[in-house]
């Protein structure tokens, strides 16, 4: 039982970072500590682990870890931790990650087409010409092969309102919604980190079921 007077850490992990090959981690770098200050301090500087190249490109840090530390460098201590139980660390040779321009430049031209292939295999499939026709004649009585005066507006209709529904256009906004774009994007995140993650904690799993059997 934790006696009364013992100092209280609050610890709330950050869900990823980005370190060099062969750094030293230590729980400054992969936690926010809130506590006294002279402990915060001590508890800073625990190390954790050191990054080698076995570890490979992306490593997993988890509570249990970061308990056990600061219990031995703080045996009467009780902790609370918030948050997400596990950190992800990306190891990269820069420390940081670098937006790849061509990688960019790829993926922007396959959406590019491959969108205008859908919308016209979409108009293709709805036979958009004889609708246009149709709506021309019983707008202005007179039935026309190219109803240019709605097909023009049309066109750029589809444009401006892809713009204006991913908002990057003006780039206002009157809340702090996020666009459609950004939670696709925030959702696509979340996945391949969950992904990891389990990956990872299975391969600690089948580590220590080795260890145990050897």
């Amino acid at each position: 039982m934790e006696q009364q007077d013992a100092p209280i850490v609050y610890v709330r992990l950050r869900r990823r970072i980005v370190v060099k090959p062969n750094t030293v981690i230590t729980l400054g770098q992969v936690a926010r500590i809130v506590t006294t200050p002279a402990l915060a301090t001590k508890l800073n500087l625990i190390r954790l682990l050191q990054v080698t190249d076995k570890d490979g490109n992306l490593v997993l840090i988890d509570m249990l870890q970061i308990v056990q530390a600061i219990r031995e460098a703080v045996p009467r201590i009780v902790i609370e931790s918030f948050g997400e139980p596990h950190v992800l660390l990306e190891v990269t040779n820069s420390g940081d990650i670098k937006p790849r321009k061509w990688l960019l430049v790829l993926v922007w031209l396959l959406l590019f087409f491959g969108s205008g292939m859908a919308m016209m295999n979409f108009h293709a499939d709805v036979n958009m010409p004889a609708v246009q026709m149709r709506i021309t004649e019983l707008i202005t009585g007179h039935r026309t092969e190219h109803p240019w005066l709605f097909q023009i507006p049309y066109s750029l209709g589809v444009g401006l309102g892809m713009l204006l529904f991913f908002n990057r256009l003006l780039r206002l906004r009157h809340q702090d919604e996020p666009t459609p774009l950004e939670v696709e994007m925030f959702m696509y995140q979340e996945n391949v980190n969950h992904f990891v993650i389990t990956e990872e904690y299975r391969k600690k799993q089948e580590e220590r079921l080795r260890d145990g059997r050897g």
